[in-house]
């Protein structure tokens, strides 16, 4: 049988190349439709809004760098700052010290190892509402269950929490707590992937538990460490739900828990003030870009990489 009585046809390669990159953007469309309808387009219009007088009821007015000069003078921009700083400073080394301690707890082997593993995480995937509900209660001054175990044990009369503006934060930092489920998950799958081998040459050396977490577990896992304290003073500088829900929306007492972003909120939905709160999510932005960065430049020297030739 000759190959020209077989029925097949020859795609010349250069129409095959166009056919399948059609199929390829025929395929992504979805996504490059969301991104340009849902992300790119209002990250365009609010630098647009930002630098415009805008209340959505009428057009916007071309106002410059009015919204960011009035910024600088708000009080209250400052101390949502502030406020801010303050949780972040607080609540990303207490949840980094927390997760990779359950982490190492949870990574030895004991009975019901895989129980504790989901109760511990379990809490992470409750909603945000309704964790701001139960601490509510749990941190409540009058028949809170933590000043009732506080006064019943040990005779002591516990703070007004959520309600004293000098515990106001430290009580929303206690109850980032209850999110340990995902960086500690993390780090329990850094801990896993650190070669047995060298703890059983650090433990033949004479290396005590102290010294082998120190100089084998720590820098093994260092760049999950700097990954989770990244991601941490992004969500840090975004907590809102909480202490929405628990002030009503208000940042009290005294705008002593008054974060930045309900601060937005308050300037975008209910003083219909867009453009100001457009300017206000441009400064969030620069502002955790600029931790960022310096949390990448202050990692240099402190932070292993493994090379290819590491296992040769």
């Amino acid at each position: 049988m000759s190959l020209n009585s077989l029925a097949f046809k020859v795609i010349p390669k250069g129409k095959l190349a166009r056919r399948e990159a059609l199929w390829f953007y025929i395929f992504i469309s979805p996504w490059i439709i969301g991104f340009l309808v849902f992300t790119l387009y209002p990250i365009i219009a609010s630098a647009y809004f930002s630098l415009t007088i805008y209340d959505i009821v009428r057009p916007p007015r071309w106002t410059g760098a009015g919204n960011y000069i009035e910024l600088i003078q708000d009080k209250l921009f400052w101390q949502s700052l502030k406020v801010t700083f303050y949780y972040t400073f607080l609540a990303v080394p207490l949840t980094t010290v927390a997760a990779l301690s359950l982490a190492q707890l949870l990574n030895q082997r004991v009975p019901f190892l895989g129980v504790f593993r989901t109760i511990y995480y379990l809490p992470s995937i409750v909603t945000g509402v309704a964790v701001a509900l139960l601490w509510q209660w749990i941190l409540n001054p009058e028949f809170g269950l933590v000043n009732y175990l506080l006064y019943a044990v040990f005779g002591i009369r516990g703070p007004g929490w959520f309600f004293d503006k000098a515990w106001a934060i430290p009580s929303y930092v206690l109850m980032s707590l209850w999110g340990l489920g995902a960086p500690l998950i993390i780090y329990l799958a850094a801990l896993q992937n650190v070669p047995t081998e060298l703890y059983e040459a650090a433990e033949l050396d004479g290396a005590g538990p102290w010294k082998r977490f120190r100089h084998i577990t720590i820098p093994m896992i260092s760049p999950v460490i700097l990954f989770n304290v990244i991601v941490g003073i992004i969500g840090s500088f975004q907590v809102f739900t909480q202490i929405y829900v628990i002030t009503n929306g208000r940042g009290g007492p005294n705008y002593a828990s008054l974060v930045y972003v309900l601060y937005l909120f308050q300037n975008a939905f209910r003083n219909f003030r867009m453009g100001y709160a457009s300017a206000q999510a441009w400064i969030l932005f620069w502002v955790i870009f600029g931790l960022t960065i310096l949390a990448l430049r202050v990692s240099r020297g402190h932070v292993y990489y493994e090379s290819p030739g590491d296992n040769i």
